[in-house]
């Protein structure tokens, strides 16, 4: 199989007269010199390399190369058949121009040398933290993007070990989610919140338990006027979390769901509250706290609750306010303040001089009758 690619120069790894070789980890394990790109054939050498670009530059001990190539049940005499697959590997190297001392051999194993133009795993991480050290949003942004962009799919699939898709695979996942992240913050540092949510809906749909990228979706919700939507969104990780993991989100979503009742953002995020919503007063200190005004977060109340009428039917505003996650409605059809609101009325409260107590469980509320208001 062959394609287009791209590449750097770096003379430690080229052979005299060679094109410019460079190895390819972040999707298909290749080899490309600028200008076609070869896909590696399942096999023992392209398990070994695999393992070896994995730690570039690093010792990779016999014992861990030898259950790369033959898992848990290495020949008699492994590490004779181990150099015999190293001698397999630079014969692949010579028919690239890659040069013979690419791979070295140390005491108690191999090493392979690498940098950004040789390797793309390490090209992606140095654009990456390009990325947190810039100073311009934008440049931030794009390095995020450009980091993001050297990853293809499926990932290593051409790499017939275990060994590998066990325990290094899933951590080359793991960075490629804080790419994501990465693009996803500097996208809302930029104020392109509403652009920003089909990417990160996305996201969320493929890892239905990342919490950051959960927080991240719940912020862009947020600062787009759709707040019903954020909390809906706070509540499917919480859901998600304690019925498949047995654990609670962590103080960033937890943070950030009080941020959303409250009708602020907590110290570190990004902007400010989204306009457009109808603002009432709480017990928060003077705060304003966004009300939800709709379903679709445009910023306009639904039929029959105009900000204007006072006769809105109360089966209507309870449903926002359970939409918004500010009430639940228990099996009997009655309503009640959510614990977490609950708590922060407390808190808000008790800090207030001369406040009075605020009561441990709110009074239920009835459930509307029909055709007349709710009180």
């Amino acid at each position: 199989m062959v394609k287009t690619g791209t590449s750097a120069p770096d003379s430690a790894l080229l052979a005299p007269g060679a094109h410019q070789p460079r190895f390819l980890v972040l999707g298909l394990l290749a080899i490309t010199d600028g200008h076609d790109t070869v896909v590696l054939q399942p096999s023992r050498p392209a398990s070994l390399l695999a393992a070896l670009l994995l730690h570039p530059g690093a010792v990779v001990g016999s014992e861990l190369l030898q259950r790369v190539v033959w898992g848990n049940r290495p020949p008699a005499g492994g590490r004779s058949a181990l150099h015999t697959c190293v001698l397999r590997l630079r014969r692949l190297f010579a028919k690239y121009g890659i040069a013979d001392h690419a791979i070295e051999a140390v005491p108690g194993g191999y090493r392979l040398y690498a940098d950004a133009g040789t390797l793309d795993l390490l090209h992606f991480r140095e654009l990456l933290a390009r990325s947190y050290t810039a100073d311009d949003p934008e440049s931030a942004l794009r390095l995020a993007r450009a980091a993001l962009a050297l990853w293809g799919e499926p990932l290593l699939t051409n790499v017939h070990s275990d060994e590998i898709h066990r325990d290094l695979v899933p951590r080359l996942a793991e960075e490629r989610l804080l790419a994501v992240e990465r693009v996803f913050d500097g996208e809302l540092r930029l104020g392109r919140h509403r652009e920003l949510i089909p990417e990160a809906r996305e996201a969320v749909r493929a890892h239905p338990g990342h919490e950051g990228l959960s927080a991240l979706l719940v912020e862009a919700l947020y600062r787009a006027g759709r707040r019903a939507e954020a909390l809906a969104e706070y509540r499917r990780i919480h859901a998600h979390l304690t019925e498949e993991l047995g654990v609670e989100p962590g103080p960033v979503l937890r943070d950030l769901q009080l941020a959303v009742l409250r009708g602020e953002l907590p110290d570190g995020q990004h902007g400010a509250i989204a306009t457009g919503a109808p603002a009432a007063a709480l017990a928060s200190g003077g705060r304003p706290l966004p009300l939800p005004v709709g379903s679709g977060g445009s910023g306009e109340p639904p039929p029959g609750l105009g900000r204007g009428s006072p006769s809105a039917p109360g089966a209507l505003v309870l449903s926002s306010l359970v939409d918004a996650g500010l009430l639940q409605e228990d099996p009997s059809g009655r309503y009640r303040v959510h614990d977490l609101l609950r708590l922060f009325v407390q808190a808000a409260g008790a800090s207030l001089p001369g406040a009075p107590a605020v009561p441990h469980d709110p009074t239920d509320l009835p459930p509307p009758a029909a055709g007349r208001p709710s009180p």
